[in-house]
């Protein structure tokens, strides 16, 4: 049984990755500052980085996620009860991931912790669960989205009392050539050549800042702490997310290997995941929530690492997921360029995110007995 549970611990760590690691350098990509090679890497590099971190600085989740206190002792270290909460967690994830859609990983862990008390005992605590789960969760994006949309127009008009500009550009753009049309005396005219020459601050554009600040260029300034955020983004995420996984199934501990030797594979497989299954999700954070330059980055990955290192150290359970799609949509909303559409769908799919888990969990507590 030791076996499985870390094979499950791995599971939900690879679903954590493949959904979760390309939030933080989301903009990076989305904002064309970068390729998605490159933003991948950087972001396996921070999350990694951060795994590595929580071996010292996450102790508070650790115990959080074990299940103590919102279910019993006894409960929270039978194996077949870690399993099943491992399982319903790692499957809904990545069904999630699967069709693109960013979810917490911190839901789906609490909906499984949910659907298997319930399945095993018939109750759990629920004034835990609102008070240390719920409470946090859902106050996260909140605040998140306030945040981002009200720095984000307060960075803008900075920017503009600094005498900093966006470029203009010249785009060239190939489309297809109109036909030939034949006058009636004879003569044979191309209607349009399929060459578009459109001067503007276009999104089919690179965007570009002009101008310097203390002597430096603004625009080199600007990719480099836009690295460092996405770079902070990454690392409070796998501080974050490493010890829930962890904690919850404790399977160094059931294989009698210390807690650190399962922050390192979770940390490891949380990479691989990232690495192999990140495609899709990257997608939808990056291109489908709203379009940005690289300053409306940068301003989005400030807010989500503020909230989730915070968050971190001080052990409350918030999702990575919810404060990144968090600022994306408070940026959408200052910039007036949502797309409401793709985010009522990221909305809906964090609703039945605990639901699922649960059931998920509870049909294989049943399974296995617990």
């Amino acid at each position: 049984m030791a076996l499985s549970l870390f094979g499950a611990m791995l599971f939900v760590a690879y679903a954590n990755g493949a959904n979760d690691n390309f939030k933080g350098v989301a903009t990076l990509f989305g904002s064309r500052t970068t390729d998605y090679r490159k933003a991948l890497g950087w972001a396996t590099i921070t999350t990694l980085a951060g795994s590595g971190v929580a071996l010292l600085l996450s102790g508070g989740l650790v115990e959080a996620f074990s299940g103590k206190g919102l279910v019993s002792d006894a409960l929270a270290q039978d194996s077949a009860f870690l399993m099943a909460v491992g399982l319903g967690a790692a499957v809904t994830v990545m069904l999630a991931t699967v069709t693109g859609f960013p979810i917490s990983t911190t839901h789906a862990l609490i909906g499984a912790l949910v659907g298997a008390g319930l399945a095993a005992v018939g109750s759990v605590n629920l004034g835990q669960l609102g008070q240390s789960f719920f409470l946090p969760l859902a106050a996260s994006p909140i605040i998140s989205i306030m945040l981002t949309g009200t720095l984000y127009p307060l960075f803008h008009k900075m920017r503009s009392r600094l005498g900093i500009e966006r470029q203009m550009c010249l785009c060239v753009d190939r489309r297809s050539p109109q036909p030939v049309v034949i006058q009636p005396n004879g003569a044979a005219i191309l209607q349009a050549s399929g060459i578009v020459l459109t001067v503007n601050q276009l999104s089919n554009c690179v965007d570009q800042y002009n101008g310097r600040l203390y002597g430096i260029d603004t625009q080199w300034l600007l990719d480099r702490l836009h690295f460092l955020s996405a770079g902070a983004v990454g690392f409070a995420r796998g501080l974050n997310d490493t010890p829930k996984i962890v904690a919850l199934l404790i399977a160094a501990t059931a294989l009698g290997a210390p807690l650190s030797a399962g922050m390192l594979a979770v940390g490891g497989a949380m990479a691989i995941g990232g690495l192999l299954s990140a495609r899709k999700v990257a997608m939808t954070v990056s291109e489908g929530i709203t379009p940005m330059n690289p300053g409306q980055g940068l301003t989005a990955n400030m807010v989500t690492a503020l909230l989730v290192g915070a968050a971190s150290i001080f052990s409350l359970p918030v999702s990575t997921t919810h404060v990144s799609s968090g600022s994306l949509f408070g940026l959408g909303v200052a910039s007036r360029q949502a797309h409401w559409p793709v985010i009522r769908k990221i909305v809906f799919s964090w609703l039945i995110t605990l639901p699922l888990a649960a059931v998920i969990a509870a049909v294989v507590v049943w399974v296995v007995g617990a």
